[in-house]
């Protein structure tokens, strides 16, 4: 946080500080940080995938089909609710008009 704030306000070369096993700080280049982010990630993403079953040469094809799944229930649903609305729309529209022609007497009501 200290190391951020001189890097910002003055512009002068700055050092990480990293834990160190003896419970002391231990200087680290920016660079070599980033450096060991980058591993700790690359590692951390290749365990979630390994967690996943999804650490094979496959992976991307697998994650490919789950979102080709993942849009045809999401078009499925909407479909749905499409066909829903339609369907009591047209019984509404259908009911109005045969209590329209009860009311005209079109279709033999009571005399």
């Amino acid at each position: 946080m200290l190391a951020a704030r001189r890097a910002h306000s003055g512009g002068r070369s700055t050092r990480v500080w990293s834990p160190h096993p003896r419970g002391k700080h231990a200087p680290v280049a920016p660079r070599d940080f980033d450096e060991l982010l980058d591993r700790a990630a690359e590692r951390g993403a290749e365990r979630c995938l390994a967690h996943f079953g999804l650490e094979s040469g496959s992976a991307a094809k697998d994650i490919r089909e789950l979102r080709d799944l993942l849009e045809a229930w999401r078009d499925a649903r909407r479909n749905a609710w499409q066909t829903t609305v339609k369907v009591i729309t047209t019984g509404i529209l259908a009911a109005l008009l045969v209590g329209a022609a009860i009311k005209l007497k079109l279709m033999g009501g009571a005399q």
